[in-house]
C-alpha cells in the first residue's frame, strides 16, 4: 500500500535507512513496499536484498523531481522496466537537465502522477500505464475535480521519508543545507510535511473507506511488480562473460598468452612444478568463469605497456601464476609460496580482483581506455561511496543554518567548548550532527578510488549513474552493494611512485645520455644487488616507495632487513594490525632469537613456520582460522573480508565468529587462549596485507631503491615533481645534496615549471614558488623558446607581460641572479619600467638601450635570502643551522650516538617530522626525526609528561637534551629536555 518510500538515499531529504524502512514496514502490517528514492537507486539492490527478512515484497522505483517539486513517481513492473528508469534518469543526471513535466512510455515502467500536480497540468487523458496518487489531503478535493470519474485511475500516494518528529526536524535542517540557506529562511515548498510518517494499514485503510477502488488498484499494481536479483551464494556472474567471439576462443588465448610468458619469466629455469601449477591454475579459471576477467585485466595492462605507462599489479591477485605470465603482476608466486587458492577457490564467495597501480599522470588515460574498449553498450562504470556526513562537517553546515558566527562554528567543530555552557542554538547543531552520525546519513555520492565494473547487461540494468565533473558514468551504489549482486570491480588506482620511476628513467636519459638503457622490469637482479640491499639494510631509503617513513626506517633495521623476503615480510609487519596486537615487537624478537621461537603456540608454529607463529599477512588470518579453528576456507575468508569493518555485523560474520568459538570449545581448547587467538586476528585483519601484496609493493620499492642506488640526484628531480613522498620538499633538497647535488632557486633562464638538472646542479621548477602564477610561467617559457635566453632585467620585462606583484616575487627568489645585480635594485628598476611603460610588450626592429638611473648601494645578507626563500618556497636553501641566532656549540653527531648508549646528551637537531600517538592512559606522547648538523637523522621519543611541558614550536632548529638508548641495533633519544633556538633576525 506504501508507493512511495524515502529512505536517507534521498539525499538531504529522506532519513530512513533502507532496512530499517522494511522493519517499520512489517512493524505496521505491511506485506509490500516500494522504494522510491528522489532521483536516486543507490537503496534499491540492498533494499530487495533484505526484504526477505521482513517478509516483505520489495518494489522499486524513483521519485522523479526537480528541486524538492514532485512531478511523477516510476514504478518499476520488472527488472527491464527498472533498468528503463534507471536509463531515464541517467539522461538527465548526465546532461544536467530539467526533467520533463511528463514522461514518455518506457516498457515496463508505471507512472503515477499526484493529483494535487495533475489537477493544475492541461492534461486530460493518461496512458494505460498512468495513475493518479491520491494522499488523505487531496480525499475532499477529488470529488469536485475533473477528475473524479477515473476511479480505475486511483492509487494510494502516501509519503514516507520520516520516522518521528525528530527525523522531520532533521530534515528540514537538510533542506536548509542543500539549499544553502538559514532554517528560518527556508521556503516551505522545499521540504516535505511531517505527515510524511509511516501509518499502520489499518489506519491508512480506513483513510480511504471511501475510496475502495483506490485501494483495490493499488494492490492490483503492487501485485503487478516483481523485480528479481540474486545475491549472496545465489548470486549469478554479472560480470563479462565473452571477452572474445566465444568461451572456447577465450581459453584458447590465455592459455597461449600464458605459455608465451613461460620465456620471458623464467627462462631455462622453468621445471614441472611451474608447468603443474599452470595447470591447475587455469582449469580453475576456467571452471568458476573467470577467464574474461583475466583477459580484460591483460588487455589493460597490454594497453599500458604499449604507451609506456608503468603499473604495479598488487593485492591477492599477486598469488597467481597466470597473472603474472600475462604481466598482469611482476610477483613470482613460485618463488614467495604464494598459494592460488587466496585469489579464488571453489569455497571463496566473493569475487578475486586485481588492484592495478599506474601512475597519476596516466591512470585517467586508461581509464578512458576501458570505457572506449568495453563500455560501447553502457557496460562500464565508475563504482561510487556514500559520503556521510561526519561530526565536524555537519556541525559547519548546521552552524552556517542556524546563523551562528563563524568564530563559533569553528569553536565546536574542533570540540573547543564546554558543554554545559552551550546556548540553545550550539546546543542544536552538537545534537543533530551527532543524529546525522549516529544515524550514519549519507550526504552526497562520491566515486570510489579505483573500482570499476565492466558487466555483461548494461549497467543501468542494476543502477542509475551520475556523470562527475571526470565525465564518466558513475553508479550509485558502492562495491558492497557491486559484490552482492555477482558484479567485480577492477581496481584501477592511481600513484605518485610509479611517476616517479618514469620520469627519472626519462631524467636520466637527458642528463646521462651516455647511461646504458635500464630495464627496470629485472626486478630479479636488483634483488640480489648488494649496494640496493645495504641500503635497505641501513634504512638509507628517502624517497623510496613505501619505505621512506620513520617508522620503516627503523623497523628496517631492528629486522637488519638485506633481501626481499625481509621487505615483503616488512611491508606488512608495519600495518597498524601488527603493531597493534603487540605481535610487530614479538615478530622482531623471534627473528633477532631464535630461543624465542619455542613460545610460540605450537599449532601456530607450524601453521606458520615462516613468520614465527605470528599472524603478518591475510592468507596468516585464512590459515589460523582453517588449521587451528577448523572453519571452512569459504567461512575463513569471511573472518577475513569481515575484520575490514565493511562486512562486520553482517550475519553472515557473526554466524562464522559463534562457530569459530564452538569449534575451539568443540576441540577442548583454553578458553583463554582461543580468546588470545582471536584478539589477534581482530586486531590485524583488518588491516593486513596479502602476502602478494606486501611482495607486489616490495617489487615497486627495489625499483626505486636501484635508481636511488645508481642514479640519485636524477632519482629526487623525479620525486620532487611528483609531490614528493612522506616528508616535504625540503628533505628530498636535503637528500640531493648529501649525494652531491647543487640546488638552486628557480631562474628564468634555466628553470622550467618543473625541476630539471643539468649535469649535478638542479634547478628548482618555477610552480614551487608560492603565488606565482601558471600564465607567468608560460610567457616566460614561451619568450625563451622564441628568442632565447634573456639578457638582463630590461630584456625580460621588453618580452614578458608581467604584473609587478609576479615580478616581485622572481626578484625576490633571486631568478635574476644571472644580471650580477643585487635584488633591491632589481625592484627598483622593475617598478619604474612596469609603471611606466606599456603593459603588452612587442617585437622591436632594433633594440634600445633604457637608461638607467643612479641608485644608492644596498644592503643584502644572507639571512635576508634565506627568509625570502622562506616566503615564496617554504624552506630556505641554506642550511638551517646557519640561521641561529647565536651560533651553536659543538654538540653530538648521530654518527656517535653508538658511544653514549644509557647515558645523556645534547644534540642540536632541525625539525623534520612528528608522529602522536597516544600512550594507554590516553595521554599524548610524540616521535620525532631531527636532522643534525651534519645532515643525519636524530631519532627522538617524547613520553607524556615530556610532551606535556616541551612543545614542539613549528619548523626550525631544536636542542635536544636527552637519554640514549638502543633497542634491536637502532638508537634514538628519549627527550628530557627541548628548546627551540631563536632565529637570526630578518632584518
Amino acid at each position: 500500500m506504501l508507493l512511495n518510500c524515502h529512505s536517507f538515499f534521498s539525499l538531504r531529504y529522506g532519513m530512513i535507512p533502507e532496512e530499517e524502512l522494511l522493519s517499520m514496514a512489517s512493524e505496521n502490517g505491511y506485506g509490500c513496499i516500494a522504494l522510491t528514492d528522489i532521483n536516486n537507486t543507490s537503496g534499491c539492490l540492498n533494499f530487495i536484498r533484505t526484504a526477505s527478512r521482513y517478509n516483505t515484497k520489495p518494489i522499486v522505483g524513483i521519485d522523479f523531481r526537480n528541486g524538492a517539486e514532485q512531478l511523477y513517481v516510476g514504478i518499476a513492473k520488472d527488472n527491464l522496466g527498472f533498468q528503463a528508469l534507471n536509463t531515464y534518469l541517467s539522461l538527465y543526471l548526465h546532461q544536467k537537465q530539467d526533467l520533463p513535466e511528463f514522461p514518455p512510455a518506457l516498457d515496463g515502467v508505471i507512472f503515477i502522477y499526484p493529483f494535487g500536480r495533475l489537477s493544475k497540468s492541461q492534461r486530460t487523458t493518461l496512458r494505460t500505464d498512468e495513475f493518479i496518487g491520491i494522499s488523505g489531503t487531496d480525499l475532499n478535493r477529488i470529488r469536485f475535480s475533473s477528475w473524479s470519474s477515473y476511479e480505475d485511475k486511483f492509487v494510494i500516494l502516501h509519503s514516507v521519508s520520516f520516522r518521528n518528529k525528530k527525523d522531520f526536524n532533521a530534515h528540514r535542517l537538510l533542506r536548509a543545507v542543500d539549499n544553502n540557506t538559514l532554517l528560518s529562511m527556508l521556503d516551505p515548498t522545499q521540504s516535505g510535511v511531517e505527515g510524511e510518517q509511516i501509518l499502520p494499514i489499518h489506519i491508512l485503510k480506513y483513510q480511504f473507506k471511501n475510496f475502495e477502488k483506490a485501494i483495490y488498484n493499488t494492490e492490483k499494481l503492487m501485485a503487478e511488480c516483481h523485480v528479481h536479483f540474486s545475491f549472496g551464494d545465489d548470486r549469478q556472474h554479472q560480470n563479462l562473460q565473452i571477452f572474445g567471439q566465444s568461451k572456447a576462443d577465450d581459453y584458447r588465448l590465455i592459455r597461449k598468452l600464458t605459455y608465451d610468458g613461460i620465456a620471458n619469466r623464467y627462462g631455462d629455469a622453468v621445471n614441472d612444478q611451474i608447468f603443474d601449477r599452470i595447470s591447475s591454475e587455469l582449469e580453475l579459471i576456467e571452471q568458476q568463469n573467470y577467464i574474461p576477467f583475466f583477459l580484460v585485466n591483460h588487455a589493460i595492462t597490454d594497453y599500458a605497456r604499449r604507451k609506456g605507462y608503468y603499473h604495479v599489479g598488487r593485492g591477492s591477485g599477486a598469488n597467481s601464476i597466470v597473472a603474472y605470465l600475462l604481466h598482469i603482476t611482476n610477483v613470482d608466486p613460485i618463488e614467495l609460496d604464494l598459494y592460488f587458492e587466496r585469489f579464488m577457490n571453489l569455497y571463496r564467495k566473493n569475487p578475486p580482483d586485481f588492484d592495478i597501480d599506474f601512475s597519476w599522470r596516466d591512470r585517467e588515460d586508461v581509464t578512458k581506455f576501458i570505457f572506449d574498449t568495453f563500455g560501447k553498450n553502457g557496460q562500464v562504470s565508475l563504482l561510487a561511496t556514500y559520503s556521510t556526513f561526519q561530526h565536524s562537517a555537519a556541525v559547519r553546515e548546521l552552524g552556517k543554518v542556524f546563523g551562528l558566527p563563524t568564530y563559533e562554528i569553528e569553536a565546536l567543530s574542533n570540540g573547543k567548548y564546554d558543554p554545559k555552557n552551550l546556548d540553545h542554538l550550539s546546543g542544536l547543531v552538537i545534537r543533530y550532527a551527532d543524529y546525522f552520525q549516529k544515524n550514519n546519513q549519507p550526504n552526497h555520492l562520491s566515486i570510489h578510488a579505483g573500482g570499476i565494473l565492466i558487466s555483461e547487461r548494461p549497467i543501468n540494468y542494476f543502477t542509475a549513474t551520475n556523470l562527475p565533473p571526470k565525465g564518466f558514468p558513475t553508479t550509485q551504489f558502492d562495491m558492497v552493494i557491486a559484490e552482492d549482486v555477482g558484479l567485480n570491480k577492477y581496481d584501477i588506482l592511481g600513484q605518485r611512485g610509479l611517476a616517479k620511476i618514469k620520469e627519472a628513467l626519462d631524467v636520466i636519459r637527458y642528463n646521462r645520455p651516455d647511461a646504458p638503457e635500464i630495464d627496470i622490469d629485472n626486478v630479479k637482479k636488483f634483488k640480489l644487488d648488494p649496494k640496493i640491499n645495504n641500503l635497505i639494510k641501513d634504512g638509507q631509503c628517502i624517497g623510496c616507495f613505501y619505505v621512506e617513513s620513520p617508522a620503516m626506517r627503523m623497523l628496517l633495521k631492528k629486522l637488519e632487513v638485506d633481501n626481499y623476503l625481509g621487505l615483503v615480510a616488512a611491508s606488512s609487519i608495519i600495518r597498524p594490525g601488527v603493531a597493534k596486537s603487540g605481535m610487530m615487537r614479538e615478530y622482531i624478537l623471534r627473528h633477532r632469537h631464535k630461543e624465542r621461537r619455542k613460545e610460540a603456540h605450537p599449532q601456530l608454529m607450524d601453521i606458520m613456520p615462516d613468520t614465527y607463529g605470528i599472524m603478518v599477512y591475510q592468507e596468516d588470518v585464512i590459515k589460523v582460522a582453517h588449521y587451528f579453528a577448523k572453519l571452512t576456507l569459504g567461512e575463513a575468508d569471511v573472518i577475513r573480508r569481515g575484520m575490514s569493518g565493511k562486512f562486520r555485523g553482517r550475519d553472515e560474520f557473526e554466524r562464522v565468529r559463534s562457530k569459530y568459538f564452538a569449534n575451539c570449545a568443540h576441540m577442548k581448547y583454553d578458553p583463554k587462549t582461543t580468546q588470545d587467538i582471536w584478539n589477534q586476528i581482530a586486531s590485524f585483519a583488518g588491516y593486513a596485507f596479502a602476502k602478494g601484496h606486501s611482495a607486489s609493493y616490495a617489487v615497486e620499492s627495489y625499483q626505486t631503491l636501484f635508481l636511488k642506488a645508481y642514479y640519485p640526484l636524477e632519482y629526487m628531480v623525479a620525486v620532487l615533481n611528483n609531490g614528493g613522498g612522506f616528508y616535504s620538499p625540503e628533505l628530498y633538497i636535503h637528500e640531493a645534496r648529501m649525494h652531491g647535488a647543487n640546488v638552486m632557486a628557480p631562474c628564468v633562464n634555466n628553470s622550467f615549471a618543473e625541476t630539471i638538472i643539468k649535469g649535478k646542479d638542479i634547478y628548482l621548477g618555477m610552480q614551487f614558488l608560492n603565488e606565482i602564477e601558471e600564465k607567468t610561467i608560460e610567457k616566460i617559457l614561451n619568450a625563451r623558446h622564441e628568442d632565447g635566453i634573456f639578457t638582463s632585467l630590461n630584456n625580460f620585462l621588453d618580452r614578458v607581460a608581467i604584473s609587478i606583484e609576479q615580478i616581485t616575487i622572481l626578484i625576490r627568489i633571486d631568478a635574476f641572479r644571472f644580471t650580477g645585480i643585487d635584488k633591491k635594485t632589481l625592484l627598483w628598476k622593475a617598478h619604474f619600467w612596469i609603471n611606466k611603460t606599456q603593459k603588452v610588450p612587442q617585437k622591436q626592429l632594433f633594440t634600445t638601450e633604457v637608461k638607467d638611473f643612479e641608485l644608492p648601494s644596498f644592503d643584502s645578507s644572507a639571512t635576508q635570502d634565506a627568509y625570502d626563500q622562506i616566503e615564496l618556497l617554504g624552506f630556505p636553501l641554506c642550511s638551517p643551522f646557519e640561521m641561529v641566532k647565536h651560533g651553536l656549540p659543538k654538540s653530538i653527531m648521530s654518527k656517535d650516538l653508538h658511544k653514549y648508549i644509557n647515558e645523556t646528551v645534547i644534540q642540536y637537531g632541525y625539525l623534520i617530522t612528528i608522529k602522536n600517538t597516544r600512550t594507554s592512559n590516553g595521554d599524548t606522547m610524540y616521535f620525532g626525526t631531527f636532522l643534525d648538523q651534519e645532515g643525519q637523522f636524530i631519532d627522538t621519543v617524547h613520553f607524556a609528561p615530556v610532551a606535556a611541558r616541551y612543545k614542539f614550536s613549528g619548523k626550525g632548529v631544536y636542542k635536544i637534551t636527552g637519554k640514549v638508548v638502543e633497542e634491536f641495533g637502532f638508537l634514538s633519544v628519549e627527550v628530557s629536555e627541548m628548546i627551540r633556538m631563536d632565529s637570526a633576525e630578518k632584518f
